[in-house]
């Protein structure tokens, strides 16, 4: 899942995918670069200035409309927490709705039902959208992320929410401080465990950059590491900036457990 920010302000690509013709190019790249998902938003997670409804619609729509018509094959993502939002977006081609916000607005399961859209179910810790954790507290993080993001599939399900289309994230770093970011990618397995495919979005995140003591620019090595053990542990989906490199990580991965051969055969054969 390529990252593509339509946002002036992100906290990697500082505004370099802004503008419908800038976000294309990124669409074009990754898609070039093997991403099979696109994922497409319009307001940064991070504190900042207000964006309305009309603001986010006004960075987006041209951009998931363009996208749609260019690569009819490829499933475009829509990151956005707000069901009035998802629901233009979804008439103008978006597949899935990422809700990194963990349900905040209640009625976005019924419009991905109406559309017959997917649904990301995240854990944000209940926080308000764009908000930062503050000594945020859990007696077991990873349970608390898995009922939370089971529950959420469990009511997108009731809501007519196809079943094949809900994937549960953990949202590093949402509603989480790095410590708790860590112990859930420890656990993958045991989200992996409740039978909904787990997708984790941790590229050049915060927690990286804490251990390491780094900046995003310098966060790539951290953020394969990170991708290569929750892969093992049975990840599905990755979200991230940097897809060549992801998806070199992930083959690598793939072969060591035996779930994909090699590319070329050579050694020792010659």
């Amino acid at each position: 899942m390529a990252i593509v920010n339509a946002t002036p302000d992100s906290f990697y690509d500082r505004g370099r995918t802004y503008g419908v013709g800038a976000a294309l190019d990124r669409i074009d790249q990754v898609i070039a670069e093997g991403a099979a998902i696109v994922d497409v938003g319009g307001v940064k997670a991070a504190p900042g200035g207000d964006v309305d409804e009309t603001e986010e619609l006004r960075r987006v729509l041209p951009v998931v409309e363009a996208a749609r018509e260019r690569h009819p094959d490829v499933v475009i993502t829509v990151d956005t927490w707000r069901a009035s939002v998802a629901d233009t977006l979804c008439a103008a081609g978006a597949d899935v709705i990422n809700d990194s916000w963990g349900g905040t607005d209640p009625d976005i399961a019924a419009v991905a039902a109406r559309h017959g859209a997917g649904l990301v179910c995240a854990h944000a810790g209940w926080q308000s959208p764009r908000t930062r954790p503050h000594r945020v507290w859990y007696d077991d993080v990873v349970a608390h992320v898995i009922d939370h993001v089971v529950g959420l599939a469990e009511r997108a399900v009731a809501a007519g929410v196809r079943p094949d289309g809900i994937v549960i994230d953990p949202a590093h770093d949402f509603g989480k401080n790095s410590r708790h970011t860590l112990e859930v990618t420890r656990r993958t397995g045991d989200l992996v465990a409740t039978g909904w495919p787990v997708l984790m979005a941790m590229s050049r995140k915060d927690f990286v950059g804490e251990v390491l003591d780094l900046p995003p620019d310098d966060r790539l090595e951290g953020t394969l590491a990170a991708s290569a053990i929750a892969a093992w542990l049975g990840a599905r989906v990755f979200r991230t900036h940097d897809v060549a490199a992801t998806l070199r990580v992930l083959a690598v991965v793939s072969a060591i457990a035996g779930d994909a051969d090699l590319k070329l055969g050579r050694r020792g054969l010659a």
